[in-house]
């Protein structure tokens, strides 16, 4: 069974040598039920509105499974929030959440967008040596949502994947495309339980979904991303349905 762990809000802003100035990437748990509205949790906040936040990515979940991946990698605790997420999750491989896909958690309704990229502000959080980079080629990059339906959640909460869109494109599959990079494995407790094998991807009944050992090209990808946009199967973030637009394009030039 999935498990939200920990609820993560900003915590206090920092100094930040980027454009913005300061950066409100330090997220911490907090206690009891958050309300969660379209721009997010309550009383969190993002200091480069530009490039992060907004309607399309309220919302930031990272697995437990990922963070235990990185604290072995670096030597320390990935504590909840480290990353910047809003939710740490457990018993659901977020990276194989398919565009699209819903997930009841407490009484909101979440819908996964899109991957995170990572950029130079992360970089400084972490202070590890090409850190964006590292982060990038292991393809673990948790999912941004949208608030389908306000609510509230609260640590303990299940997270219960209530739609599966039938495309079957995930968070890694087109993470890893626009960057020539492997699937990563699904952490140990993803695909434990219903919504752990919806999130996977694995029971998409789409016969045009690819075969695990042939992964489709970004072009491949965004056109079938484009098609389930078009018949109203999904709704594209603006961000996800530029660069979709932008690579079905490349391969019509091609």
């Amino acid at each position: 069974m999935a498990e939200l762990l920990a609820v993560c809000r900003v915590y206090v802003l920092h100094p930040d040598p980027g454009t913005v100035g300061v950066t409100a990437i330090d997220k911490r748990p907090v206690d009891g039920r958050v309300k969660v509205r379209p721009y997010g949790l309550y009383a969190d906040v993002q200091a480069d509105r530009a490039n992060h936040g907004g309607l399309d990515q309220a919302v930031y979940a990272y697995a437990q499974e990922d963070a235990d991946h990185w604290s072995a990698e670096l030597g320390r605790e990935v504590t909840p929030g480290l990353f910047g997420e809003n939710l740490r999750v457990s018993g659901l491989d977020v990276n194989g959440a398919v565009i699209g896909e819903r997930w009841q958690v407490g009484s909101a309704l979440l819908e996964v967008t899109q991957p995170r990229t990572p950029c130079q502000t992360f970089g400084r959080r972490l202070g590890e040596q090409r850190w964006v980079r590292r982060f990038t080629q292991a393809n673990r990059t948790g999912a941004y949502l949208r608030v389908i339906e306000n609510g509230e959640l609260g640590a303990g909460d299940t997270v219960d994947v209530v739609h599966h869109p039938l495309h079957g494109v995930t968070v890694a599959d087109w993470f890893g495309a626009q960057y020539g990079l492997a699937r990563a494995a699904a952490g140990a407790g993803a695909g434990a339980g219903p919504a752990g094998a919806g999130s996977a991807g694995a029971d998409a009944a789409d016969a045009d979904a690819p075969a695990a050992n042939a992964p489709e090209s970004l072009e491949e990808l965004a056109q079938r991303l484009l098609n389930a946009h078009a018949a109203g199967e999904i709704r594209l973030s603006v961000d996800m349905h530029r660069r979709s637009e932008q690579a079905a394009a490349r391969a019509v030039v091609d």
